[in-house]
């Protein structure tokens, strides 16, 4: 499924994809493709809405 996240770093829009096959929640490290910060993506289905919730926050070293 094509959706996407913004950068926790500059708050750029980032395109990508949620495998729904891989689950209800995910967790993955992607890095914006503006600024190449490392952001952790976390996506989570939400059984109300039908849909995927994704939410990001940087990478910590």
């Amino acid at each position: 499924m094509e959706t996407g996240f913004q950068c926790a770093g500059c708050g750029e829009w980032n395109q990508t994809t949620v495998d729904e096959s891989a689950g209800r929640i995910q967790s993955y490290v992607e890095d914006c493709q503006v600024c190449c910060k490392p952001n952790v993506v976390r996506v989570q289905y939400d059984t109300r809405e039908h849909e995927f919730v994704i939410t990001a926050q940087l990478e910590s070293l």
